[in-house]
Parts: C-alpha cells; structure tokens; sequence
C-alpha cells in the first residue's frame, strides 16, 4: 500500500472488516459501491438545486458506511456536507458554502475505490519478487 493509499484508507479498520464480515465481505462491499455512487450523485444534484434538506441523508449514508471500510477522509468530507446542511436548514439558508466540499466528494471516493478495487481484486500478485522491486504495492491487509 502506497503512502497516499493509507491516508485514504486505514488499513486496520479495513482489515478487520474484511475479517468480521468473512464471505459477505465482497457482497458487501459491492453495496458500498452501488449505495455510494447513488449517494454522490444524489448529494450533487441537490447542490446543484441549492436543496440543503436533500443533501442530508445521502451524506449521512456516505458517511456511515465509509467509516464501516475505513474510508475515513471520505466519511470526515461527508460527515462535513451533513452537517453543513443540517445548519442550513436550521437557519433555513442555501448551501452555497457546502460548494467546496462537494466538489472533492466525487474525486475522493472515486479514489477510494480504486484502493479497494486493489486490494480486494484477486488477481493482483501481492508477493515481492526476488531482487526486484515488485510491480504492486503489498496488499495492507496483510501485516
């Protein structure tokens, strides 16, 4: 696992997903996957229409269930727009200052898919090779 991968994921809570959930965890993360990408797009339409009520429950799924994995940068940004929204309603304003977080949403979980498409794809070779640097990172599920 590169450096940049640790930050986007934390290889413990990973981990140990991996090992409680046991044989679901595929089938499980592949809800992560099709819940997140609906999570996104519902949280960008709603900025688009200036709707911080319609913003809340998308972030708040994204949130939960990013933390479930370790995707604790992308749980912190969602948890972020949540509670950003939730003050808008509150003080019943538009969230234009929620713009910025937003924006990162997409490309941050994009990438966190990736990593886990790395590390949960069976056909990657994990293993050094001898006297070479290998070709793909360790997996960091494997200590």
């Amino acid at each position: 696992m590169s450096e940049t991968d640790g930050r986007i994921v934390d290889r413990q809570t990973f981990s140990r997903a991996r090992t409680e959930l046991g044989a679901g965890f595929v089938r499980i993360l592949s809800y992560f996957r099709e819940d997140g990408t609906k999570s996104v797009a519902a949280i960008e339409q709603a900025m688009r229409r200036l709707d911080a009520a319609a913003l809340i429950l998308p972030a708040h799924t994204l949130k939960g269930e990013s933390l479930q994995f370790g995707a604790e940068p992308l749980g912190a940004l969602a948890e972020q727009i949540e509670q950003g929204a939730r003050r808008c309603v509150e003080a019943r304003q538009t969230p234009e200052e929620l713009l910025g977080a937003v924006v990162r949403l997409r490309p941050l979980f994009d990438q966190t898919l990736a990593i886990f498409d790395r590390e949960t794809n069976p056909l990657v070779d994990r293993r050094p090779t001898f006297g070479r640097k290998a070709a793909v990172q360790p997996s960091f599920d494997r200590a």
